[in-house]
């Protein structure tokens, strides 16, 4: 396995002040084509822990028949332990909205919309003010692209692509059946790219310095470089940039505090790795794929404490439209409350993994199908803390 000793890069948040929209002036001689192939052969995948290649979804788009099409940013930043595009918002909104202005040039795309979780609306000021230098850009250089702003709810379940498109068309956030998939109907049944804050912003920033220079960062498999947000029982929490491919023993040994048992990987509903597994475990798309984010845990803490708030927060998020996840996770949840009161045996334990297994394939979203993860992974390795 092709692995990248630990690095901390800043491209995300450089270059900020003199950058302006000038990136646009250079990127937008290219041809459509031209731009989609230099995200693709950068190796660009979505920042928001999916994975999925940047530049095929705008070739998907692009290659879609229709008078309108849209962009979306998705900066529903609802996942526990992710507060990196907040940041991004905060100190490069240009970044974020010029990835956009490109995406709508690649794919023929007139307007983009920023769906901005409820929590921020303390940004809406700056970021209004931030779209009005941009529209001046864009009527000086006939750009040609119109910026908007839509304000969630609070609701985890609208990081869903489908349930955000629903909450933008003043619908409940519920996820939609696919197919069909965003690239042919999506905001307003029109073909749509969507794609998180920090994947437009590195999109601009693969523009400015050319996908070659980019895919020198990371793997071949994870190319580039990541904004992970660091949190729980570490001296240096917050947000860092890194090189994807590092091992997770090389960032324990960076942000750990000398007793570091588990890391939970991509928030509630990504996979708590033990220490045992540190050495074997790579953080990037041949390994254990993030959102960015990375919560530490030492040997104070209580896994059967942690695992039982995630069940808590599944519980309350879940839309409660498929049967499967609504009554998935108040079963589970149920279910380690009964063994830790010793009402049910230890063995019961492998009921309920069954039961989260099954969620993961017949739960309708991501959020029913992500629960597995953390429940299994906790229940794997520290049993003993569930059960006494």
């Amino acid at each position: 396995m092709e692995n990248k000793t630990l690095k901390k890069i800043d491209l995300i948040f450089a270059g900020y002040t003199s950058t302006k929209y000038k990136v646009l002036e250079k990127t937008f001689q290219k041809t459509p084509d031209e731009i989609i192939n230099e995200v693709l052969d950068s190796g660009l995948k979505g920042r928001g822990g999916a994975g999925f290649p940047t530049g095929l979804k705008w070739k998907f788009t692009k290659n879609q028949e229709s008078d309108v099409k849209y962009v979306v940013c998705n900066a529903d930043e609802g996942e526990p332990g992710t507060f990196k595009d907040r940041e991004i918002l905060e100190r490069v909104p240009r970044k974020v909205f010029s990835g956009m202005a490109i995406c709508g040039r690649a794919i023929g795309a007139k307007e983009g919309y920023l769906y901005l979780r409820g929590e921020y609306t303390y940004l809406v000021p700056s970021l209004l003010k931030e779209i009005e230098i941009f529209e001046e850009y864009s009527k000086q250089y006939n750009y040609g692209f119109k910026i908007f702003i839509r304000l969630g709810s609070g609701a985890y379940i609208c990081g869903e692509e489908s349930a955000l498109f629903e909450s933008m068309e003043g619908k409940r956030g519920e996820p939609r059946n696919k197919p069909p998939y965003p690239t042919v109907s999506g905001y307003n049944s029109k073909p749509t790219v969507i794609n998180n804050v920090e994947t437009f912003a590195t999109v601009q920033v693969i523009c400015k310095i050319g996908a070659q220079e980019y895919k020198k960062l990371g793997t071949t498999d994870s190319r580039g470089s990541k904004l992970f947000s660091v949190s729980g029982d570490t001296p240096i929490a917050g947000i860092h940039e890194l090189e994807l491919g590092m091992p997770l023993q090389e960032f324990v040994d960076e942000f750990g505090d000398g007793d570091t048992k588990a890391v939970q990987v991509g928030g509630a509903s990504g996979h708590c790795v033990p220490r045992k597994q540190f050495n074997q475990t790579v953080i990037g798309f041949e390994g254990i794929p993030t959102g960015g984010s990375m919560m530490v845990f030492n040997s104070s803490r209580s896994m059967y404490n942690v695992l039982h708030d995630y069940l808590e927060f599944f519980t309350e998020e879940s839309c409660g439209q498929c049967t499967p996840c609504r009554v998935g996770c108040q079963q589970l949840l149920k279910g380690i409350e009964a063994v830790k009161r010793g009402e049910r045996p230890p063995s019961y334990l492998e009921d309920l993994k069954r039961l989260a297994q099954t969620m993961k394939i017949a739960a309708k979203c991501g959020l029913g199908q992500s629960v597995a993860n953390p429940f299994n992974s906790i229940i794997d390795n520290f049993r003993e803390e569930i059960i006494y």
